[in-house]
């Protein structure tokens, strides 16, 4: 059975982001021969990557997704800038312009979008980066960028794991 994962962020070959977001890495070439090896040492070539936006690559889209394992969707983020049909031959099965509900309950979108406590859903994005403004996931929502989940593709699992947390925590005590 292919187990799913998200990611977000990660803007290959990109030197502005590496340095503006304080990323350990000495250069982009290093930068993205560990983001491959991270993500390839948690992804099998059956499982399902949703990458929720700013994929990066200037160009070289398919030489980087070529090396990546899995079965890979990409919601487009603001840097993500070529066709649909552009990112589909460079390997991604599947291309969104827009949000995308997933299961019925999470919306899956680059930028985080306003989901309240009375909304049926669970919103995971990326975007953000690092900005301590936001927190890294609450009952609600899960920031999947790069920078947050130790520049790996997070499973499935344990979104799911630290979204019941944050909700049982925040539960009104019962008398």
């Amino acid at each position: 059975m292919s187990n799913i994962f998200f990611i977000a962020d990660t803007h290959f070959g990109s030197e502005a982001i590496r340095l503006y977001e304080n990323r350990p890495f000495a250069n982009t070439g290093e930068m993205d021969r560990e983001l491959i090896a991270r993500w390839n040492r948690v992804v099998s070539e059956d499982d399902i990557v949703y990458h929720l936006g700013d994929f990066g690559a200037d160009g070289q889209e398919g030489e980087i997704l070529s090396q990546l394992k899995g079965i890979k969707y990409l919601v487009k983020g603001n840097h993500d800038t070529q066709s649909n049909e552009y990112y589909r031959q460079a390997g991604f099965r599947e291309v969104y312009e827009l949000p995308v509900l997933f299961r019925s309950f999470w919306l899956l979108s680059h930028e985080p979008l306003y989901v309240n406590t009375n909304m049926p859903y669970a919103n995971l994005f990326g975007h953000i980066h690092a900005n301590p403004m936001y927190k890294d996931f609450s009952p609600q929502h899960f920031c999947v960028c790069v920078e947050r989940t130790d520049y790996a593709p997070i499973a499935f699992d344990s979104v799911i794991s630290a979204i019941q947390a944050a909700a049982e925590k925040e539960k009104p005590e019962q008398n």
